[in-house]
């Protein structure tokens, strides 16, 4: 019997201004869907470091802009709609950090959409526990998609 996928609405914005190796909507779509178990309508929103830093300070508390924010609408499992939820990508963050930690670009950006993605679906690396099974469950979806492990070092 063939697995079915499951159903994916996706919405993505681009608020920065695109570059050559911006990842397109399909190769997001592809990341997304290699992370998703259930259906599910996501918005993903590409930022520049003041949105990221705003909305990292708004909701977080935190004020600098991080690579990844995820935001769970959580009346959507109780409705027995559809998973739904934003992740907000601070562009700048994510090119400086792959630049810093050796990877290449894409490689990075997969790795933080499958992330944001598991976060999504309630997995969480709040405690050295649930963060070994995150971050096992990463390093497969990532390396299925054709990439290194993103937790491994990258030496140059």
């Amino acid at each position: 019997m063939p697995v079915v996928a499951p159903k994916l609405a996706l919405s993505v914005q681009y608020v920065i201004q695109k570059q050559g190796d911006t990842p397109s909507r399909s190769q997001l779509r592809q990341w997304v869907q290699a992370a998703l178990r259930c259906d599910a309508e996501i918005n993903l929103r590409l930022v520049g470091t003041d949105e990221g830093r705003d909305l990292n300070r708004d909701y977080r508390g935190k004020d600098y802009a991080t690579n990844v924010l995820t935001f769970v609408y959580d009346d959507a499992a109780i409705d027995g709609m559809p998973l739904m939820g934003d992740l907000v990508f601070c562009d700048e963050v994510v090119r400086r950090e792959a630049r810093e930690q050796n990877k290449p670009l894409f490689a990075h950006y997969a790795h933080l959409v499958v992330h944001g993605v598991l976060h999504l679906q309630g997995y969480d690396h709040e405690n050295d526990a649930d963060a070994e099974v995150m971050e096992a469950l990463e390093t497969q979806i990532v390396m299925n998609l054709g990439y290194d492990n993103p937790y491994q070092e990258q030496i140059l």
